[in-house]
């Protein structure tokens, strides 16, 4: 592509060298760097892309695009290259992508989901309801990507790089997609992974204390404010409005703002409500009815989550009927998922790694759970620590028995994170035991548990490994269940 056209929409460029060329791929990857490619050089937290810009140049890259300030005398030196200097080479990369890919977003419907919990769940009831009209769609997530029902490839992130973005959704309008629904993290907002996307709907579910740490958010607000930026970018808002921070978000006026609720006056309403230990049902006007739905994931933030879906759906046309045999069908890996075991017992993952979701989860097997509660989870190294002792707390004063282990440590001590998740727990009079090893804290769950029990395995959901000193270590929880369950029967 003529690199003029790839810098279209781009402010304040300097440039020296020649414009009139053209190229053929560009990357933010020096690893990735092929011959006659654009390599822009971009300042991450473990490292900075404008040290490897002389080894882009080794493998062939004849355009280098770099951030205002940085150190570039030698490079002006070298010949036959192309430099560009732009005031923020994140921005840039974004903008870079949507035109070299010829801005896909704008092809089809985009919706974007934001929100510290439901996000994942949300989406995957949205793609069920469209696929059931018939629609083509494609999904983007914290789980995997979706290309008309076939999966592509397991996600590292929740959000991909703005780069990989617009590839995705460039071989997305090549299979015809007519729709995609994607989760959009804090992180892709703050750093504008999805920057130049043209979102036509955004979806508020909730906000809650996450991601606040020297490598996410520094505070509450600039989360927050890193949330809203999805609200600047699409033509119509669905919003929680059961949420303070939803309602805030209403009162700011982003775009067309809908609202959704359960307590509180909004124009989609659930009633009458009633939660079991395996669906939630509840009634809702879907098109010129007040109708009865029920979904297949039980606990009160599933019908947050059918609500916010039923809306995105009714504004695409969904048929009332096709709404509701999807919510009943979907089930979303790792989101209140019960593992099938050879000892009939009550076993469920959730992904749930914040104090909110921690106590959603919890509270709502307590409503339907005639025996105990042993809640299995620990928190992720190198993340938000003040969030730990919270979470302990909480555990220790909603489930029967807790087992405080390791969950991610990455860089961390998992001893460490342990014991800060123990002094919450002390300030309860929760029983509970510290079984670092999760291999091990799941097999003392098991062993300890009846069939009136419930076990919740918390804070990995749908994560198949465990990551720890930049290392990822096979773990899949539903695997290590049925493993000792064969074990335990041996």
């Amino acid at each position: 592509m003529e690199l003029k056209k790839i810098l279209q929409g781009i402010d304040g460029i300097k440039a020296k060298g020649n414009l009139d060329i053209d190229v053929k791929d560009l990357t933010n990857d020096s690893r990735k760097v092929e011959k006659e490619s654009m390599f822009i050089a971009v300042k991450g937290f473990e490292t900075d892309g404008h040290k490897y810009i002389k080894y882009a140049i080794e493998k062939g890259a004849k355009v280098i695009m770099v951030e205002e300030g940085a150190e570039v005398k030698d490079l002006l030196k070298t010949e036959g290259i192309t430099i560009l200097m732009v005031p923020d080479t994140r921005k840039a990369l974004a903008i870079c992508s949507c035109n070299f890919y010829d801005n896909p977003s704008s092809k089809f419907v985009l919706i974007g989901v934001t929100g510290t919990k439901g996000k994942t769940t949300t989406t995957f009831m949205i793609k069920h309801m469209l696929e059931k009209q018939g629609k083509k769609v494609g999904l983007i997530g914290t789980i995997a990507t979706y290309i008309n029902g076939k999966k592509l490839n397991d996600s590292a992130r929740t959000t991909p790089e703005s780069i990989e973005l617009q590839k995705i959704f460039a071989e997305m309008v090549r299979e015809k997609v007519e729709a995609v629904v994607m989760e959009v993290s804090s992180q892709s907002l703050k750093y504008d992974r999805v920057y130049g996307c043209k979102f036509d709907i955004g979806v508020f579910t909730n906000f809650s204390e996450d991601h606040i740490s020297p490598k996410e958010h520094p505070n509450m607000e600039d989360y927050f404010l890193s949330k809203t930026k999805l609200f600047d970018m699409c033509k119509l808002g669905f919003v929680n409005t059961d949420d303070l921070y939803g309602c805030k978000l209403v009162r700011m006026k982003k775009c067309e703002m809908k609202t959704y609720g359960i307590d509180n006056a909004a124009d989609l309403l659930a009633k009458d409500i009633t939660i079991t230990n395996s669906y939630a049902d509840f009634r809702v006007k879907l098109g010129q009815k007040n109708e009865r739905v029920k979904v297949g994931i039980p606990g009160r933030f599933s019908v947050y989550n059918s609500l916010a879906a039923i809306s995105v759906a009714q504004k695409l046309n969904v048929e009332p009927e096709v709404i509701k045999e999807a919510l009943e069908e979907v089930r979303v890996p790792g989101r209140s998922e019960l593992v099938d075991n050879k000892k009939d017992l009550n076993i469920m993952i959730d992904y749930a790694h914040s104090p909110e979701s921690l106590e959603n989860i919890l509270s709502a097997v307590k409503e339907y759970t005639s025996g105990r509660v042993i809640s299995v989870f620990g928190c992720g190294g190198d993340r938000d620590s003040g969030k730990r002792p919270i979470m302990g707390e909480i555990s220790g004063r909603i489930a029967d028995y807790t087992i405080i282990t390791s969950d991610n440590p990455r860089t961390e001590e998992p001893e460490k994170i342990v014991k800060q998740i123990e002094e919450g727990i002390k300030k309860t009079n929760g029983k509970y035991e510290c079984i670092v090893d999760r291999r091990e804290a799941i097999r003392k769950a098991i062993s300890m548990a009846n069939k009136r029990d419930i076990i919740v395995l918390a804070g990995k959901g749908h994560e198949p490994y465990q990551e720890i000193n930049h290392k990822t270590y096979p773990f899949d929880e539903r695997k290590i269940v049925r493993e000792i369950i064969e074990e335990m029967g041996k």
